[in-house]
């Protein structure tokens, strides 16, 4: 009997599970179709050859499939996920954003190997421009971006797309790892002051201290208080001018009347004030007390008289 082994050792189950290997890469404007493919620029997923999910099909990885892409030249790595497997033998298709964010060209050589990632619990943004302020809800308009993305990588400038603008946040912190899931998580989402951010100056108020004029009341005759009475010019029949200007008599300071401040005003509530002068309360004198009808206080007659006897 003879035996043969090929291997003297056999091969780690790590390596076995393990999909490595090199494309060349060019953003997602180069491929080929009549439909528009404008969807997966607006995410964080690739788009690979058929080769890739045989290959993958035969090692036993885990779902949802998440890859690791590094470009060896610039020593830039980053996360994603994919997409479909629809591309050219050889030739796989970025975002490009995650192309900038690996510093690289059209057809340049990058490294895609299968990893496994920890699902993500925590994650800060910093918009790269203060108009994402502009945005109503930021939070839930990156919630319903994230859909289209797998994955974050910490230091990776992620572009989203709201309102036919692109507005690109820097992945500042993810927990528990710098590479984390986002697939069906629980994720806490913080954001940071924008880049180029400044805060408006507060400037201290100062009171205003009344001047004379306007606490003097003899200034308030000369402004506009309403309807005077025979205030308008006249004419006269044979034509002259003499005698028609006006001549209003002047106002006297107790003929001007200011308002009266409303000390009970409340923000949110409307005061409908019926009479704004106080009724006087009616004084009620002694005699007029007295003279008040009281019930049963008469005083009884009776038909026998005292003293009679009977």
């Amino acid at each position: 009997m003879f035996s043969f082994h090929m291997f003297d050792h056999p091969m780690p189950r790590g390596f076995q599970n393990r999909f490595s290997t090199q494309y060349r890469c060019y953003s997602v404007s180069m491929l080929a179709g009549p439909n528009d493919r404008s969807d997966v620029e607006k995410g964080g997923k690739i788009i690979m050859p058929p080769s890739a999910l045989d290959q993958l099909s035969r090692l036993n990885i885990t779902y949802p499939m998440l890859f690791k892409l590094t470009n060896k030249n610039s020593d830039r790595m980053t996360h994603c996920g994919v997409l479909e497997f629809v591309a050219d033998e050889g030739i796989c298709y970025l975002p490009h954003w995650m192309m900038q964010n690996l510093l690289l060209e059209e057809g340049g050589l990058v490294q895609v190997e299968s990893v496994n990632l920890m699902v993500a619990t925590y994650s800060k943004f910093q918009p790269q421009s203060p108009d994402f302020l502009d945005i109503t809800n930021p939070k839930a308009v990156l919630e319903n971006a994230l859909r289209n993305f797998a994955c974050l990588t910490t230091g990776d400038v992620i572009a989203i797309n709201y309102n036919e603008k692109i507005y690109e946040l820097r992945v500042m912190e993810t927990k528990p790892d710098k590479a984390v899931s986002i697939i069906e998580c629980d994720m806490n989402v913080d954001f940071d002051a924008p880049l180029g951010y400044k805060e408006p100056e507060r400037r201290p108020q100062h009171q205003e201290e009344p001047t004379e004029e306007e606490g003097d009341p003899s200034s308030y005759a000369d402004m506009d208080t309403g309807f005077r009475a025979f205030t308008g010019s006249g004419n006269r029949l044979d034509g002259k001018t003499k005698g028609i200007e006006p001549s209003p008599a002047p106002l006297a300071p107790s003929d001007i009347k200011r308002g009266i401040p409303n000390y009970e005003f409340r923000m949110g509530r409307i005061t409908f004030i019926r009479n704004s002068r106080p009724q006087p309360k009616k004084i009620v004198d002694d005699d007029d007390a007295m003279n008040r009808f009281i019930a049963f206080s008469g005083q009884g007659q009776s038909l026998r008289k005292k003293g009679r006897k009977p």
